[in-house]
C-alpha cells in the first residue's frame, strides 16, 4: 500500500477525490487517516516539528530569564522536536497525529511513503521531517508534486510520482534556510533584547524590510522642498490648446534668467517639423506571480498582502486556481495542452477565447519551480464565493482571458515634433485605441493623450512664461512598490514594470530577492503585528517601535541590510543548485553572527560602541552616590524615584557612548578621547567627555 502524508487535512480530502478516479475501492475514514484499496491517506497540520530552543543545547531552563550565557549558540548538529505551544508543552493534538503517522509509516502492509507537502521548499521539509522521525526501517519514499488540487491533476500526479531523491536539492535549500533563520533569529533577538531591555524581533528578512520602510520614511520626514522654475506655454492653435514645457530648469533665485529665456523662446518661431502616425498592436500584461497579484489587489481593492494570500490559498485548496506561491509570470511550454483544456472550460463560462502560442506567455527559462497563477478547468459558482474570493478569482481569470484573447488590441500611435528656432525640440506623443481586444477583459488605461490636429509645417502659437514648481519628497512604499523592491532590491525603482524583465528573473534565480514568495507575506504581517510598521490603505509607514528597532540595531553595530540578506540569499540558491552544501551556507551565517558578538566586546575606548547589558551597574552617581545602571535610553541613576535626575544619553552627537567610557567617566570624571562625534553642521570631531560640577556631561576639547 501507499501511505500519502498531506501537508493539511484539506489537501488530504482533495487527494481522496483524485484517488477516486484511479480505483473503485472506497476510502474509509479512521481515527486520523483514511484507507482503502491501494492507499492510506493521513496528514500533518503544517509544521509538526520545529527546531529546538537554545536551552536544549545548553542545558538551561527554558522558563528562566534570558542571559548572555551560551550566546552565540552554534549547534554542531541541529535538533528538531515536536512543536510546542506558548506554555513550552507539546500540544496533545500534535502528539496524537504524529503517533498516527508513526504507526502508519511502520505498518507492514505499507511499502511506499508519499510526501504530499505543498510543492515548495517548506512543504518539502515538513513531511520529510515527520518521516525521518517516524520511520524505523527503510521504505520506498516518493513525491507527489501538485501544481493544482483538482481531482484530475491529483490522479495524473499519483501515476507519475518521482523518487524523493529527485527533490534533494530543494530539501537541502529548505533545511539550510531553516537553520540560518534560526541562527539569526534566536541569537540576535536575544542579543538585541538583552542589550536594549526591550523585546526586539531580529530576523534575517524582517529587519531589511522594516529598514527599507524606515529609510524611506526618514527621507520623507527630513525632506526639505526646494522651489524652482520651468518655462511653459499654454496657447491655442487651430482652436486647440497645445502645452509645451521646456526640459531646462531654473533655481529659485534664477527667475530673471527664466524670464530672459522666455523672451528668447517667444521671439522665435515654433514650427511643426514632423507628424507621424502608425498602427500598433498592444500586448496584454503578463500573467500573475503571487507578488504581482498582491500588488494589483492592494492597488485596486486596498487588500492587504495577508488577506490576498489567505484568499488565493483558499481558492487553490478548493481547486479553482493553480499553486499560488509562485514567483513566475510565465507558463512552461509543456503546459500548452493543459491551457487548451482550461480555455475550453473558461469559454463555456462566457469568455470566448482562442488559444495562441507566444514566446511572451510560454518561457521555460523564467520558471524556477512553478508556473504563473492561472485558473484551473474547475470554474466556481460565484454564489459559493465570498466577496474577497470573487475579487481575487475574477482578477486571475480576467488576466488569463486577456493573455489568451484572440482579438488583438489595436491602437493608433501619434508623434508630433515641434521645434522652436534652434533652441529646443518638443515631442508630443499620443495613443488612440481602435480595437479594444483584450482590454475588454483586463484593466487598461492608455498613458498618452489624444494629440491636437496639426500638420507638418504648421506654425504653433506660443507664449512661454516662468512657472514656479517645488520638488516633492519620495512617496511612501505601497504594497506594489515594496513588492517590487523586495523582488529586486538593487533595481532602479524608476524602471518601468513593462520593460524587459530579464534582470528581475536573474535576481530571483540568483537569490538577490529579500524573502521569497512563500515567506514575504508572513514576515510583513509579523512586522505589522510587532508594531514595527503599519499598512494604511495600501501604503506602509514606520511606527515608533520600528524606528527604535532600526536605530537600536545600528547602535549595536548590526547592519542587516539588503546587501547582507541578499548575500545569504545567494548562498541558499547555491545550495539549491548543488554548488554549496548546507554546512557551507550555515558557516557563512555563523561567521556573520560571530562577528557581531565579537564587535560588541570592549575594545579601544576611542572606538568602542559596546553599550553593555540592560540593567548593568556601571558606577556610582556623582550627585547622590546611588548606583547608575544601563537603561533603555542610556545610563541613569537608580535614585530617580527619590528625585535624582542624573543620566547620560546612550548617544551624543550621533556617537554611541560605550559602557566602558561611562564607567571611566563615573570613576575618574573623564572619558578617554572618543572618535566619531558629528556636529550640527555634519562635521566629524573627536573629544573627551567630562562631568561638570552639576553632574552634567560636557565636552572637554
Amino acid at each position: 500500500m501507499k501511505l500519502i502524508i498531506a501537508e493539511k487535512p484539506s489537501l488530504a480530502r482533495n487527494i481522496l477525490d483524485g484517488i477516486a478516479k484511479l480505483q473503485s475501492d472506497k476510502m474509509v475514514k479512521r481515527d486520523g487517516f483514511y484507507e482503502g484499496g491501494d492507499y492510506v491517506v493521513t496528514w500533518v497540520f503544517g509544521h509538526l516539528f520545529s527546531l529546538a530552543d537554545i536551552e536544549d543545547y545548553t542545558g538551561g531552563n527554558p522558563s528562566a530569564k534570558w542571559t548572555m550565557d551560551g550566546l552565540p549558540c552554534f549547534p554542531e548538529e541541529f535538533k528538531f522536536a515536536l512543536k510546542k505551544n506558548d506554555k513550552k508543552e507539546v500540544d496533545s493534538g500534535v502528539k496524537k497525529q504524529f503517533n498516527t503517522i508513526k504507526y502508519l509509516c511502520n505498518r507492514d502492509n505499507v511499502d511506499t511513503i508519499v510526501n504530499a507537502g505543498d510543492a515548495d521548499r517548506e512543504g518539502e521539509i515538513i513531511v520529510r521531517l515527520c518521516v525521518e522521525h517516524a520511520l524505523e526501517k527503510e521504505k520506498s519514499f516518493v513525491r507527489l508534486w501538485l501544481p493544482d488540487q483538482t481531482p484530475e491533476t491529483i490522479a495524473d500526479a499519483l501515476m507519475t510520482m518521482k523518487d524523493e531523491s529527485e527533490y534533494l536539492s530543494l530539501a537541502n535549500e529548505g533545511f539550510a534556510r531553516t537553520f540560518i533563520d534560526w541562527l539569526y533569529g534566536v541569537n540576535l533577538t536575544r542579543f538585541a533584547t538583552l542589550k536594549t531591555g526591550k523585546l526586539l524581533r531580529v530576523g534575517r528578512v524582517i529587519v531589511p524590510i522594516v529598514k527599507a520602510i524606515y529609510d524611506r520614511d526618514m527621507e520623507i520626514k527630513n525632506f526639505v522642498p526646494e522651489k524652482y522654475y520651468v518655462i511653459t506655454s499654454h496657447e491655442k492653435t487651430n482652436d486647440e490648446f497645445i502645452d509645451l514645457t521646456s526640459k531646462t530648469k531654473f533655481k529659485k533665485d534664477e527667475l530673471d534668467k527664466a524670464k530672459a529665456e522666455c523672451d528668447k523662446y517667444n521671439g522665435s518661431e515654433a514650427v511643426v517639423t514632423s507628424v507621424k502616425t502608425k498602427k500598433d498592436t498592444l500586448s496584454p500584461p503578463k500573467l500573475f506571480s503571487l507578488s504581482k497579484l498582491q500588488s494589483y489587489l492592494g492597488k485596486k481593492y486596498k487588500m492587504s498582502m495577508d488577506d490576498s494570500l489567505s484568499t488565493v490559498q483558499k481558492l487553490y485548496e478548493s481547486g479553482y486556481v493553480t499553486y499560488p506561491r509562485t514567483n513566475s509570470e510565465y507558463l512552461a511550454t509543456a503546459e500548452q495542452d493543459k491551457m487548451k483544456s482550461i480555455i475550453a472550460n473558461v469559454s463555456k463560462a462566457g469568455y470566448p477565447v482562442k488559444f495562441r502560442f507566444a514566446k511572451s506567455i510560454f518561457d521555460d527559462s523564467k520558471i524556477e519551480s512553478h508556473s504563473a497563477l492561472t485558473p484551473t478547468y474547475k470554474i466556481p459558482d460565484p454564489k459559493s464565493l465570498t466577496d474577497k474570493e470573487k475579487q481575487v478569482y475574477s482578477t486571475i481569470l480576467r488576466r488569463f482571458v486577456a493573455v489568451f484573447c484572440a482579438e488583438e488590441c489595436l491602437a493608433e500611435k501619434s508623434e508630433i515634433k515641434i521645434k522652436i528656432g534652434e533652441l529646443e525640440e518638443f515631442t508630443l506623443k499620443g495613443t488612440v485605441i481602435t480595437q479594444a481586444g483584450w482590454t475588454k477583459f483586463d484593466d487598461y488605461t492608455p498613458k498618452d493623450k489624444i494629440l491636437p490636429k496639426l500638420s507638418k509645417g504648421d506654425i504653433v502659437n506660443i507664449n512661454f512664461v516662468p512657472q514656479e514648481k517645488e520638488t516633492t519628497p519620495p512617496k511612501h512604499y505601497t504594497i506594489e512598490t515594496l513588492n517590487n523592491y523586495l523582488k529586486n532590491p538593487f533595481k532602479d525603482d524608476k524602471q518601468s514594470a513593462d520593460e524587459n524583465d530579464d534582470e528581475d528573473y536573474k535576481a530571483i534565480f540568483e537569490g538577490l530577492e529579500l524573502g521569497t514568495e512563500a515567506t514575504r507575506t508572513g514576515i510583513i504581517e509579523n512586522a505589522c503585528k510587532s508594531a514595527y510598521i503599519m499598512l494604511k490603505k495600501d501604503s506602509y509607514y514606520i511606527l515608533p517601535d520600528g524606528e527604535y528597532l532600526i536605530e537600536s540595531l545600528l547602535q549595536l553595530g548590526i547592519t542587516m541590510d539588503k546587501y547582507k540578506t541578499s548575500e545569504m540569499g545567494q548562498a541558499l540558491k547555491k545550495v539549491y543548485r548543488g554548488e554549496f552544501s548546507v554546512e557551507d551556507s550555515v558557516s557563512l551565517a555563523k561567521k556573520e553572527i560571530g562577528d557581531i558578538f565579537e564587535s560588541s566586546k570592549d575594545k579601544n575606548p576611542e572606538l568602542d560602541i559596546n553599550i553593555g547589558i540592560f540593567g548593568e551597574v556601571v558606577g556610582k552617581c556623582p550627585l547622590c552616590e546611588r548606583d547608575v545602571i544601563r537603561t533603555k535610553f542610556g545610563y541613569g541613576c537608580t535614585g530617580y524615584k527619590e528625585g535624582c535626575k542624573f543620566s547620560i544619553n546612550k548617544s551624543i552627537c550621533k556617537r554611541v557612548i560605550s559602557v566602558s567610557n561611562v564607567k571611566m567617566l563615573l570613576a575618574t570624571g573623564k572619558t578617554s578621547k572618543i572618535q566619531g562625534f558629528v556636529s550640527k553642521n555634519g562635521k566629524n570631531f573627536d573629544a573627551v567627555l567630562k562631568l561638570g560640577d552639576d553632574g552634567r556631561v560636557v565636552f572637554d576639547f
